[in-house]
């Protein structure tokens, strides 16, 4: 599956959140979109799957234009929790399940239990490693071309971040892509093979990570510091 963005633009008001997007997303891929807050990458996953309208341009998928059918072929797992406190992990299963037609339940079993997760914990009593490894578990257990993660590594540690890591390549969809949003650059470095980077709602830089390894003799994370030096200057 190939999505295409094309001059793709969010305004909100007097902010333009995204400005003018052009940007293609391939199967067998595992993008980073990368880029300090506000530089418009949650936008612009929202508007991939269907969550939100562009104020211009338009997204097509495999040459067809955005329709309710496509957005069905998205699965988004955003950065906030989405999910009622009173329910648990086996609620939220059940909701998927109720509400996606391409939920697997035996995959989300399988992911619990490679995750160390049980269908009886309540969403109020998940620690904030837990509820991200719950969150993959149920996004990655939809049979979805394309996959968006929205900081998947946020606020957890490094055992729950190796663990993401090594689901999210051995779940990755084989005939789509995988776009993961993150300020873990580091993490990301042995999982992506193409990164993204944003500042202010455009596309300023975009590579294969390993041209860019060849070419420039740097990993993105050399690349993520020399784009946004300035921001910490």
């Amino acid at each position: 599956m190939k999505v295409q963005c094309s001059n793709l633009t969010k305004k909100y008001y007097t902010k333009t959140a995204v400005d003018h997007i052009n940007v293609t997303f391939s199967e067998g891929h595992i993008y980073a979109l990368l880029g300090p807050n506000g530089s418009g990458k949650s936008t612009l996953m929202k508007m991939i799957s269907g969550l939100t309208s562009p104020s211009d341009g338009e997204i097509s998928f495999d040459g067809e234009k955005q329709t309710w059918r496509s957005k069905a072929d998205v699965a988004y797992a955003p950065t906030e929790s989405f999910f009622f406190n009173y329910m648990s992990i086996k609620d939220v299963g059940n909701y998927y399940e109720d509400f996606f037609e391409d939920f697997d339940r035996e995959i989300f079993l399988k992911l619990l239990q490679e995750m160390a997760l049980s269908e009886d914990l309540k969403i109020k009593n998940l620690s904030s490693g837990m509820l991200a490894k719950m969150k993959i578990a149920v996004t990655l257990s939809r049979r979805a071309k394309m996959i968006l993660l929205d900081e998947p590594l946020n606020g957890i540690d490094l055992m729950s971040r190796d663990t993401i890591i090594k689901t999210i390549i051995g779940y990755a969809p084989e005939n789509g892509c995988v776009v993961i949003s993150s300020h873990m650059v580091e993490e990301l470095e042995k999982t992506v093979d193409y990164a993204i980077f944003m500042r202010d709602g455009s596309i300023v830089f975009e590579t294969d990570v390993e041209q860019l390894r060849e070419k420039e003799r740097k990993s993105i994370v050399d690349k993520y510091r020399e784009i946004y030096s300035w921001e910490v200057a």
